[in-house]
């Protein structure tokens, strides 16, 4: 039931000639109890129209205008009815509203052609969601996605300049021009060193990441990148933050693509020989190392990951570059406490990616001491995407039903939930939770992080938050 001063007045925005040309309202998802939307009225499913007459594109536009004091909603209820809802309020609290969608107006999609894009290697009949080229710099700033910089318009970098949206983060690649479009296949590309020069005026910032893809971008032409960017990554408010140096990933489903192949440990282990010089030469010029590579180039190449220390303040962990290691740390903490036995015996099995199996047999050998604990560690390749060495968040319904078949799982079966869509019990290939369970013979149990891995195996209290 609304609470409102005034009700029923109809918005501008609801003229019918404006549709196409405005953003959509925004979808009310929930309400957090005890806030001032709850207080207001609002309920799933109500739609706000605009704010102070003005209709929000995005969640950015949501938030800078309820920081106003004195605010007038306008919106429509789930029956259909209109509302204008005029409060004060204090300049620091929000109205504790979720949407269903972050950006009202539509996802800006990608206008590039990279051979490597990982959305072009994915078979048809999934999900739409799958086949979405999020190239969205509102999204890059609210969520940390990569964009390109290459389909934006004079209007949005006026936007980002004048509503500081900082850190962005950018696929650069590589900074030579023409290379850098030919990785992209958009002459647009070209622009970049253009552009951070623009982030570095306006004291804005970045994050960066390089996908190497052997032959084409590595060598000469990665060093040559690495140097072009540290050039922004110098004084107090430095342009570019940070750099990620990751491989490229290649599925079988790939279009045939001249001159691009999988990397391989010795090409794996050329890279780190050539960055890892370069890592101590940042930190004498600028006091860090800036460039980091992701944890895949030591797996692959067989090598022992850095230590904690090495990798700073983690910037790039969504991106894989510490990732392993910062498992591995919250699972010695995890460990460091460990009973003598549990009360009743108990076999689990945990599946991890083929990538990351050995790195994690410590912690199986340890967890194993216990008496009455006996767990397996199940490292898979991925035959849905033609990949041996996988990461495990791209472990599908389909490699888990083939790398488990015949196997002794025991009483439990523990999956990490990165495996699965956010939310949803859905994997990569649209197979659900159920149907796998169905197929299996031992009851699956979802595991959040180190901490609920190492209660599970103990036989401790299911996660449920």
């Amino acid at each position: 039931m609304w609470n409102e001063p005034s009700a029923g007045v109809a918005v501008a925005a609801l003229d019918p000639s404006s549709v196409g040309r405005q953003p959509q309202p925004a979808i009310v998802a929930s309400v957090e109890p005890g806030s001032i939307g709850e207080d207001l009225g609002f309920e799933p499913g109500d739609q706000l129209l605009s704010i102070n007459g003005v209709r929000p594109r995005d969640l950015i536009d949501y938030r800078y205008l309820t920081v106003e004091e004195d605010l007038i909603l306008e919106v429509r209820d789930s029956e259909g009815e209109l509302h204008r809802v005029e409060f004060e309020k204090d300049a620091d609290d929000g109205l504790g509203l979720a949407f269903t969608e972050a950006l009202f107006d539509g996802l800006r999609q990608c206008t590039n052609r990279c051979p490597f894009c990982f959305i072009d290697q994915q078979p048809p009949g999934h999900r739409d969601s799958l086949y979405l080229k999020d190239d969205d710099y509102r999204l890059s700033f609210l969520y940390g996605s990569y964009l390109t910089l290459t389909n934006l318009g004079e209007g949005d970098w006026n936007r980002i300049e004048e509503q500081r949206l900082t850190p962005l983060f950018v696929s650069v690649h590589a900074t030579d021009p023409g290379l850098r479009s030919r990785l992209l296949d958009n002459p647009r590309a070209g622009e970049l060193l253009h552009q951070l020069q623009w982030f570095a005026q306006r004291g804005l910032q970045i994050h960066a990441q390089v996908v190497v893809c052997p032959g084409i971008n590595d060598g000469d032409a990665l060093m040559q990148t690495l140097t072009d960017l540290v050039r922004f990554g110098a004084g107090e408010w430095p342009a570019v933050l940070s750099v990620a140096v990751v491989p490229v990933g290649l599925t079988r489903f790939r279009p045939a693509q001249d001159g691009l192949r999988a990397v391989t440990p010795s090409d794996a282990l050329r890279v780190i020989q050539a960055v890892e010089p370069l890592q101590d030469k940042f930190q004498r010029q600028i006091g860090s190392r800036f460039a980091w590579l992701s944890d895949e180039w030591y797996l692959m190449a067989g090598q022992p990951l850095p230590p904690r220390s090495n990798y700073e303040d983690l910037p790039q962990e969504e991106n894989g570059v510490g990732t392993i290691r910062a498992f591995l740390e919250s699972l010695d903490q995890a460990t460091q406490t460990l009973p003598e036995r549990i009360d009743s015996p108990l076999r689990s099995s945990w599946v991890v990616g083929r990538l990351v199996d050995q790195a994690l047999a410590p912690v199986q050998a340890r967890l194993n001491q216990v008496d009455g604990v006996t767990l397996s560690l199940h490292g898979l390749p991925s035959p849905y995407w033609g990949q041996d060495q996988v990461v495990t968040g791209l472990l599908t319904g389909e490699d888990l039903l083939h790398g488990l078949r015949d196997q002794v799982l025991g009483d439990q079966l523990l999956l990490p939930s990165v495996m699965l869509r956010q939310g949803e019990p859905v994997f990569l290939d649209d197979m659900t939770l159920d149907q796998l369970q169905q197929q299996l013979p031992a009851p699956i149990r979802i595991v959040h992080g180190a901490a609920d891995i190492v209660s599970a195996v103990l036989g401790q209290q299911v996660k449920t938050s």
